[in-house]
């Protein structure tokens, strides 16, 4: 077993089970329709969780990244639900409101001013909705994020993109 599946493997069994993310696939040229959310931020891709364990910030490659993220972490704690997992991104922010991956990755380790921007609920009070449309979850995910500041919703583009 490889070092990052074993990683997983004990992250998984702590902390509820890690949801592999829908990552991007090669292709000769963009695919016309819709652009995704996921793409127009420049942070780090994490799965955040929350459960009867507690709250955790998960990268893509299955680093937990919580202790980097309070603003994050104290969010998700208020947020009105048992549970859920959230698809997002990490970004920080520069002086004009703009997202910028260099103060995210350099600098200091905890980033205490971190938002998160959400696009995807996969999990909400012990119910998976990753077989439900991506309309209805984001609807959800809307209504769960009314009341924080942290957690920025990532609106879905429906601009096109050059074909």
């Amino acid at each position: 077993m490889s070092q990052l599946s074993e990683m997983k493997r004990r992250l998984a069994a702590s902390k509820g089970a890690f949801i592999e993310p829908c990552l991007p696939t090669v292709s000769i040229r963009p695919p016309s329709g819709p652009v995704d959310s996921r793409d127009q931020h420049d942070g780090y891709r994490l799965q955040v969780r929350r459960n009867a364990d507690g709250i955790f910030l998960v990268t893509r490659n299955g680093f937990d990244f919580t202790d980097r993220y309070p603003s994050i972490v104290a969010a998700v704690k208020a947020l009105r639900c048992k549970s859920c997992t959230i698809d997002g991104k990490a970004v920080m922010v520069d002086d004009n409101g703009l997202p910028t991956f260099d103060r995210l990755r350099y600098g200091l380790r905890t980033k205490p001013e971190a938002l998160l921007y959400a696009f995807d609920l996969l999990e909400l009070d012990g119910e998976d909705l990753r077989g439900k449309p991506i309309e209805d979850r984001k609807a959800a995910l809307a209504k769960l994020l009314k009341r924080t500041l942290a957690i920025h919703y990532a609106e879905h583009s429906n601009s096109m993109t050059p074909a």
